[in-house]
């Protein structure tokens, strides 16, 4: 019996080729997730930008944009570097970033900064921004609405929040700014996540000693002395004070004991063990004239030494 031919019409081929691109759609789709979900991460040297809160000059309240959120504007510029102030992921180094212009606007903000009317409160991205620029004027365009949280909207996990403690003195005239601050910096570990900044502050040092004074119209030189730490715990620097044996205190103790003991073999082998030798000498050189001769009276007679048997009469 003869098989029957099938007709493989153009129609039957065109619904093959349609089952299996959406087959192929739908397994491409299904990777998508996979992809969004691995996130940039900072690589050694990538430049970090830092942004801060808006704030009026009148009362130094925070400004809102349209849709009711926080408005970060990017730092002032550097002098050094033309752009705004940049961290750079795992460098320390000592950076210096002259404001070159002390407006009016910006000498009333830092009136509330310096007397804690209100904190310098800054923000850095803990993962590299998606936009190509390293500063944005608006850096909340690049939070993502699932992402943001907080009661205006504004604080998301993409940011790390940055607080600046300003410190100095107000007068009536001017400004003494404490202008050297430490910032320091932690990286999530590497075995949570790679790459990614987990906290950061800053702080003015040696308020008393170490500021200068502004008024408007002035620059304003800023040292910022930046360390990192690759995880979040802090390392332990302090050691206390007494009652307590350091290292140093150790090698001290060694030499000492050292320097102690050859000053002595010297002095023993220089001076005393060569009085010692003469003193010896003397005593064994009389000492064997004594044997020989026998002893000597005051009128220069000898005297019999022993048993021997004297002068009779």
């Amino acid at each position: 019996m003869a098989t029957p031919r099938r007709d493989w019409t153009p129609f039957f081929v065109l619904h093959i080729l349609l089952a299996f691109y959406t087959a192929l759609a739908a397994a491409v789709s299904s990777q998508q997730p996979l992809a969004s979900a691995k996130k940039a991460s900072y690589s050694l040297g990538q430049a970090i930008p830092l942004s801060c809160l808006n704030r009026t000059i009148d009362t130094g309240e925070h400004i809102v944009d349209s849709l009711g959120r926080l408005q970060y504007i990017p730092f002032p510029t550097c002098n050094e570097t033309g752009r705004p102030l940049e961290l750079y992921f795992g460098i320390e180094r000592e950076i210096n970033c002259t404001i070159d212009f002390v407006s009016d606007s910006f000498f009333h903000l830092l009136e509330f900064y310096v007397h804690n009317d209100a904190p310098l409160t800054c923000r850095i991205p803990s993962r590299p921004l998606l936009s190509d620029s390293p500063t944005l004027a608006d850096p909340n365009d690049e939070v993502a609405p699932g992402e943001e949280v907080g009661v205006m909207g504004t604080q998301s996990t993409d940011y790390t929040p940055m607080i600046v403690a300003l410190t100095g003195m107000l007068q009536l005239s001017h400004l003494h700014v404490s202008n050297n601050l430490n910032v320091l910096l932690h990286a999530a570990p590497r075995s949570v996540s790679s790459g990614v900044i987990d906290a950061a502050t800053a702080y003015s040092v040696s308020h008393a000693t170490r500021n200068i004074k502004v008024v408007i119209g002035d620059p304003l030189p800023l040292r910022f002395s930046v360390r990192w730490y690759p995880t979040t715990n802090l390392p332990s620097g302090w050691t206390g004070v007494g009652g307590h044996l350091f290292l140093s205190t150790l090698v001290y103790c060694l030499l000492s004991a050292g320097a102690a003991t050859a000053i002595c073999v010297a002095y023993f082998r220089g001076v005393e063990l060569p009085r010692r030798l003469r003193s010896h000498g003397r005593e064994r050189t009389f000492g064997a004239e004594v044997g020989a001769a026998g002893r000597y009276n005051g009128y220069g007679y000898g005297v019999a030494v022993g048993n021997g048997t004297g002068k009779r009469d």
